[in-house]
């Protein structure tokens, strides 16, 4: 059976809700887990939930202080170097898609010149 695309959109019936939650947190900490084992990264989670009366921390509450630690003693420069804000995101991503309509509209010209001269070589106008 395949799955349908979910359309994202708040789910008004509490307790669908609160049951799509309860998937969807045990499907995130399974790929935290193997993003950690496959890759050999450390990450943590944590998921703050109306549900629950504490947050959720994987892999446990010492193993996120550490990430976070380890973090923390990064140089600003390194902290920073990857990191872009929302507006920084969606300029480059503009800018890929541009790039691509460039590419591409240069191999439609391409396809049309190759298409009008074999219809020229075939005697056709």
């Amino acid at each position: 059976m395949t799955r349908k695309k979910v359309k994202l959109a708040f789910i008004a019936n509490d307790s669908a809700r609160k049951a799509t939650y309860k998937k969807r947190k045990r499907g995130l900490l399974k790929k935290m887990d193997e993003l950690t084992t496959l890759c050999d990264v450390k990450a943590c989670a944590i998921l703050y939930s109306p549900y629950e009366t504490r947050p959720v921390v994987w892999p446990a509450p010492s193993g996120a202080k550490d990430v976070i630690a380890s973090f923390k003693r990064l140089p600003e420069m390194e902290k920073v170097k990857k990191m872009v804000s929302q507006e920084e995101f969606l300029r480059q991503r503009v800018a890929k898609a541009h790039e691509q309509l460039k590419k591409q509209q240069k191999d439609n010209r391409e396809k049309d010149m190759t298409h009008v001269m074999y219809q020229c070589l075939a005697g056709q106008d």
